[in-house]
């Protein structure tokens, strides 16, 4: 499987290098980076993606979300899988995607590892067994450098808790300055960024007498980038669509 890694001189794009360089089924046959001189790779490094001339399966992106136009844009010239792995997106970006995903095979997910994707499975469960006298809260850990806030997978979270209660609460970020109680309708999430932590979410269901956590701390990037490798094997021939972990899961690609 060739493979076209966008955002490859990036944090998470050097864990993709390793770790594909590790896989017998793959391989990076080039990359584009905003600082393509920034890093030396086994492969050729474009400025932008109308640079690339090699032949590719698919392309994994770690970049931002900006770049969202420009990938559909190849995407549909190549006919190629898309497995999108950032976050941010804004609602005109994901709508764009949307319309993409008619025509050519698009995966997004707002946190690519395994794990928190098991975690979104318990918490529905949860939240149907909990709705009635438990109050939710949501919080979400990252390191100093992330730039959106609240993260991508903890609105995701929400979301899911949100939808399987036919979404009737209401998301209160934070409570700096309210001074009414909380409601039984809401769902509070809090972001804390400090340090180097990777990425740890925690959900909270806190009734009368008795609290239920459910918890899911990465301990490195290394399991954002497996779930990108399960993904891009998981994409190769698949029929035009929006596809996300649940499908992954599903056909027990991982």
């Amino acid at each position: 499987m060739k493979v076209l890694l966008h955002g490859c001189n990036g944090r998470m794009g050097q864990v993709l290098v390793r770790l594909i360089s590790e896989a017998s089924d793959m391989e990076i046959v080039c990359g584009v980076d905003s600082f393509p001189e920034k890093l030396k790779n086994d492969f050729p490094v474009y400025s932008t993606l109308e640079k690339v001339t090699e032949d590719v399966d698919i392309l994994i992106d770690f970049s931002n979300h900006s770049c969202i136009r420009d990938i559909i844009k190849f995407g549909r010239l190549k006919e190629l899988p898309l497995i999108i792995c950032t976050t941010g997106f804004t609602p005109d970006e994901r709508e764009l995607m949307l319309d993409a995903s008619a025509l050519i095979p698009i995966f997004n997910s707002a946190n690519m590892s395994i794990g928190v994707n098991i975690l979104m499975s318990l918490v529905k469960q949860a939240a149907k067994s909990l709705s009635e006298g438990f109050d939710i809260e949501i919080i979400e850990k990252h390191h100093n450098q992330k730039l959106d806030s609240p993260s991508g997978t903890a609105l995701m979270i929400a979301d899911a808790i949100n939808n399987t209660l036919e979404d009737k609460h209401n998301y209160v970020y934070g409570r700096h300055s309210k001074t009414e109680k909380r409601t039984k309708k809401e769902i509070g999430i809090h972001a804390i960024r400090g340090g180097s932590i990777v990425g740890e979410h925690q959900v909270i269901f806190a009734g009368g007498g008795e609290v239920i956590e459910i918890n899911h701390s990465a301990l490195s990037r290394d399991v954002f980038g497996y779930g990108a490798i399960a993904a891009g094997r998981f994409m190769i021939n698949r029929k035009p669509g929006m596809y996300n972990m649940d499908d992954v899961l599903k056909k027990g690609s991982v």
